[in-house]
């Protein structure tokens, strides 16, 4: 998981997996394991059963190993573009299902009613989801 909005957009991930009947294993970003182990919780207190959300706090390498195991179906990742094409390529030659929201690809768009707070590095913008 991605270490911007890392419970929103594992919930984007998590929620039709398991509206399906999947269990799922969650391999997040360095800088958002106490986040992912908060979502376990949560799971868990709701009711969710053991082994149906997995939890894997690790490095790249251990990444590189869940996209390429035989028993992984579908690959979905939000990272960077560099990341994203060796998760690509691997699931490419696997002909493994893959969803990818790579960085680098989004404008922003200010329009001329927009009023930015202006602080000692620039322009802040105000985002409520975050």
């Amino acid at each position: 998981m991605p270490w911007n909005y890392p419970q929103t957009l594992a919930m984007f991930k998590l929620a039709p997996a398991l509206a399906m009947g999947c269990t799922v294993v969650m391999k997040p970003s360095p800088e958002t394991v106490l986040d992912s182990l908060l979502l376990a919780e949560a799971a868990q207190e709701a009711g969710v059963p053991a082994g149906v959300v997995n939890i894997v706090p690790a490095g790249r390498e251990v990444g590189a190993y869940l996209v390429s195991h035989p028993r992984i179906d579908k690959v979905a990742f939000t990272g960077s573009t560099a990341a994203g094409r060796s998760i690509a390529e691997t699931c490419g030659r696997l002909l493994r299902p893959v969803s990818l929201e790579l960085g680098g690809k989004s404008a922003a768009i200010v329009l001329e009613d927009c009023r930015p707070v202006y602080g000692d590095r620039g322009a802040v913008w105000c985002d409520p989801a975050q």
